[in-house]
């Protein structure tokens, strides 16, 4: 090896040329290969989740659970507070069923004055 230099100053410079030297080449080596793929449509951005926990989302209407603290059983919107951990998401037709049914609806959330419009 005796092309090289013999002190470690010229030796490190000649390591960081070389080192820049391959990264251009390297750019250059992925420039050619993409311009000889063929061209494809731009594809749109995928969608950005949120880093953290998955969340349930929130049923729409539920009805509350008869137990501790609740005498009767309520028919709910999913979002309302009065709910409370009981509360088991159906469909909006269930909780017609269930009003017509009699079972109370909630007087926090009101959900026969949505249920009721056509």
């Amino acid at each position: 090896m005796g092309d090289l230099p013999p002190d470690l100053d010229r030796l490190r410079t000649l390591e960081t040329w070389l080192a820049l030297s391959l990264k251009r080449v390297r750019e250059q080596i992925a420039a050619v290969e993409r311009s000889a793929q063929p061209q494809r449509a731009p594809q749109p951005p995928a969608a950005v989740r949120p880093a953290g926990p998955r969340r349930t989302p929130t049923p729409g209407w539920g009805i509350s659970a008869v137990g501790v603290g609740a005498p009767v059983a309520e028919v709910h919107r999913g979002d309302c507070f009065a709910g409370g951990r009981t509360l088991r998401p159906v469909s909006a037709e269930r909780a017609r069923a269930e009003l017509a049914d009699g079972v109370q609806a909630c007087g926090v959330c009101r959900p026969e004055t949505v249920l009721s419009r056509p």
